[in-house]
């Protein structure tokens, strides 16, 4: 198998400079570098780029994908967006780290899979990076989902308290499925952890919530607001309020906007229950399938009844159509006439006239029992004993 490595670097907050795109490029002459990105996938060789320094430097999100199992995605967000303080709880070996650097954040999500299937590069990081601006936002599911990972992959003691539970883990948006499918989550280990994860806006603030405390906010406090979203170049004056909004509705900040910290389950209960729901979803499963193959064979016996009652009054024809396929010695023929039989048979049955038909299959039988290959098909469609 030839060897696949997919590297994909974005800028979200500020453009590459043209001086930037130029270091880049002098560290490969293939790849595809845009304002933006930088994308390049490795058939032979690898990438002699620094990782950490360019996300540290240059990119907000980062995206690796080789054929041998190995899985990274890493976001870079402002720290006063999200304080490590509140992200380390989630860390969980080397499936979530954190680190920081100047203003920044850099956390790193990491999955390893000796039993995977083959998959390209292409596509993931556009459906993953709108997580970013989640996590700015004061959505923590995919720091719960990272600590998962830890937790199914075995990186974690089985007496580990899981980290304060986000709301919203029983509704995961597409980026979240998304999340899931590229570092290679458990479903039911999701379903599991959503068990005690209230409902509700994940990022802890509801409509509700907001228009009280924008109703709140004294004028002058109003107008600072309005004029730095018109005056200063910063894409993250929104998340910026959003969390002063989370302080002062909830209080004291708390880790994940609303996260349950109360009855916090260990790893071993958590992968006993996702036992529990994998046997109840194969049940389920199990069931579905049952319904589904009643309902299909009930379909196909509608379908098969309305067949054999537009053949009604034309037994007759179809008798002599019989005789001439056989007529023909060909043994596409026989197979059409054993077809046109199989027809006349049922129709015999369904109108209880079986003697009828097997007087006359007798008879046909009888006359063509020289004809080897057609007696033969006679017999494996159960026509003639």
């Amino acid at each position: 198998m030839s060897e696949y490595q997919y590297y994909e670097f974005h800028a979200v907050d500020r453009p590459l400079t043209q001086k930037q795109m130029a270091e880049l490029r002098s560290f490969s002459s293939r790849a595809r570098i845009t304002p933006s990105s930088f994308v390049n996938v490795y058939n032979w060789g690898s990438f002699k780029g620094d990782r950490k320094k360019w996300m540290e430097k240059h990119f907000d999100a980062f995206l690796y994908l080789a054929n041998w199992g190995s899985r990274w995605l890493e976001f870079r967000i402002p720290a006063r967006l999200l304080e490590a303080d509140i992200a380390s709880p989630y860390c969980a070996e080397d499936n979530l780290s954190c680190r920081t650097k100047g203003d920044h954040l850099i956390l790193s999500f990491h999955s390893e899979e000796e039993d995977y299937e083959w998959a390209e590069g292409e596509g993931w990081l556009a459906s993953l990076v709108p997580l970013r601006a989640d996590l700015m936002h004061g959505d923590h599911r995919c720091l719960y989902l990272g600590w998962l990972l830890g937790a199914q992959g075995g990186e974690l003691d089985d007496e580990a308290l899981e980290p304060p539970v986000p709301p919203g883990l029983g509704d995961l948006s597409a980026p979240l499925r998304s999340f899931a499918d590229f570092l290679r989550i458990d479903y039911d280990l999701i379903a599991a952890a959503a068990e005690q994860s209230d409902e509700g806006p994940a990022s802890g603030l509801s409509k509700k919530d907001i228009t009280k405390w924008v109703a709140r906010l004294p004028a002058k406090d109003k107008d600072t607001v309005l004029t730095r979203l018109l005056e200063v170049d910063d894409p993250h004056i929104v998340a910026e309020l959003r969390q002063r909004a989370l302080r002062e509705i909830h209080g004291a900040r708390e880790s994940g906007g609303g996260a349950r910290s109360s009855g916090r389950r260990s790893v071993v209960e958590l992968l006993a229950r996702v036992e529990e729901i994998a046997l109840e979803r194969r049940k389920k499963e199990a069931e579905q399938r049952v319904r589904e193959k009643a309902r299909s064979e009930r379909e196909r016996a509608a379908k098969w009844k309305k067949h054999l009652e537009s053949l009604v009054g034309k037994e007759g024809g179809l008798w002599a159509e019989v005789d001439q396929l056989i007529a023909t010695r060909q043994p596409k023929r026989y197979d059409e006439a054993v077809s046109l039989l199989q027809d006349l048979h049922d129709l015999a049955d369904m109108q209880g006239r079986n003697s009828e038909f097997l007087l006359r299959m007798n008879a046909l039988y009888s006359e063509h029992t020289k004809k080897t290959t057609l007696v033969e098909r006679f017999r494996k469609a159960k026509l003639a004993g």
